[in-house]
This record gives C-alpha cells, sequence and structure tokens, in this order.
C-alpha cells in the first residue's frame, strides 16, 4: 500500500521558499567534467565583480602596488617620443 504524503504548513513552506532564496544568492550552477556541481558564487561589490570593479576604481598607483600593469591605461598621444 503506498504511503500517503502529508502536506507541508504554511510555516513550513514559507521556511522552505526563505532557504531555496538563500542559496541561490550563495550557490550558482556549472557545469564541470559534464556534470553539474554547485559552487560558490563569486564576490560582487554593488551589483558586479569585484574584478570589474577594481578595474574600473583603482587608480594607477594602487594598481601598480598589486602588480596589476595590465590594467593601468596607456595615454596613445605621448609628445615625448
Amino acid at each position: 500500500m503506498a504511503k500517503i504524503k502529508k502536506k507541508l504548513t504554511t510555516a513550513q513552506k514559507r521556511a522552505r521558499k526563505i532557504a531555496k532564496a538563500e542559496r541561490q544568492e550563495k550557490y550558482m550552477w556549472v557545469f564541470m567534467n559534464g556534470k553539474q556541481v554547485r559552487v560558490d558564487r563569486p564576490p560582487m561589490i554593488e551589483g558586479i565583480d569585484a574584478d570589474e570593479y577594481i578595474r574600473l576604481n583603482a587608480d594607477p598607483i594602487w594598481l601598480h602596488q598589486n602588480e596589476m600593469w595590465e590594467y593601468i591605461k596607456q595615454d596613445e598621444d605621448i609628445s615625448w617620443i
């Protein structure tokens, strides 16, 4: 004989919905080696990726001190050459 499933109470449904929303904020699903796996989401600052935020807002001195020379903007109009 089949087992009868009990329905969740309103409080249980609400708790499940909140837990699901928290998991979706913390993790994301990606494919690795043909399998779907859950990984941590990358850190975000003001809604954009942390690396992109640094590239947009860092000054050249900070970029040089942290060895991020590829992100330092070069002036194309160099008059001393």
